[in-house]
């Protein structure tokens, strides 16, 4: 059931072996979000605090890390569910975003191309959607999970051994 639990569940954990990381800028655009039709509207100001938030919750637990590290994340779609209506099929909520890593001393990204990281909302099987807040700081959650996950399979950019193959 780990997949049902909140996004942040694992933030009362130790931090994942991450090597020398140390969170430095930690960017959040929104140029132009595509919003999907029906969505709730959320503003980039609210979109920019709950993206932050979520990333200097996930990885501002780094302090021991020798090495900045400096995140530009673009919020490029989303979908805020809105209220439920019996019989009325509504679209879950979603984000999409663009990760770009820069290492900081060598000014140089680690990843060439963005990386595209889609999440879709957690809900309680109850038939009604959480508030648009709550929408907004779950699915930044949920992104800032992943972003991690996708660190952890480029051990090579935090000084980290990869396992050699069996």
């Amino acid at each position: 059931m780990a997949a049902c639990a909140p996004p942040t569940a694992d933030l009362t954990d130790p931090p994942v072996d991450l090597g020398d990381f140390k969170l430095g800028h930690n960017i959040v655009v929104t140029p132009d979000p595509k919003l999907v039709p029906g969505s709730r509207r959320a503003t980039d100001e609210e979109w920019k605090a709950a993206m932050t938030g979520a990333i200097d919750a996930r990885f501002g637990r780094y302090e021991d890390g020798t090495r900045l590290y400096h995140f530009g994340i673009s919020i490029d779609a989303y979908n805020l569910a809105a209220i439920d209506l019996p019989g009325v099929p509504t679209p879950k909520s979603a984000l999409g975003v663009t990760v770009t890593v820069w290492y900081d001393a060598k000014g140089a990204k680690l990843n060439e191309k963005p990386k595209t990281i889609t999440v879709l909302g957690i809900f309680s099987g109850a038939g009604i959607q959480p508030s648009k807040q709550v929408q907004l700081d779950n699915l930044s959650a949920l992104a800032a999970r992943e972003i991690q996950e996708w660190l952890l399979e480029n051990p090579e950019w935090f000084g980290i051994a990869s396992e050699p193959d069996s």
